[in-house]
């Protein structure tokens, strides 16, 4: 997979931009719908798995020191630039 030269998911993980897929599921967000997640997932303990802004699934590899995860549409983001480990 070739990830493109963007930084679009990175800026919205790290200003807080509300998602539009759940990271966890890739389940898109609506108001009133009830997204069931594990404990470790609710707890924050889980790497994303889905890109926040397109639902798909993303190339995740998980370090003894945090995590990087990629979306081939938007981008690389690494843990450590969000203070997570």
């Amino acid at each position: 997979m070739r990830i493109p030269d963007c930084d679009d998911l990175l800026v919205a993980m790290v200003t807080g931009d509300k998602p539009i897929y759940h990271p966890n599921t890739g389940q898109q967000i609506a108001d009133g719908v009830e997204i069931k997640l594990s404990p470790s997932a609710r707890a924050g303990l889980e790497a994303p798995r889905y890109c926040q802004l397109c639902g798909r699934k993303m190339v995740v590899q998980v370090r003894p020191d945090g995590w990087d995860a990629a979306c081939s549409r938007h981008g690389a983001v690494d843990s450590a630039y969000l203070g997570q480990r």
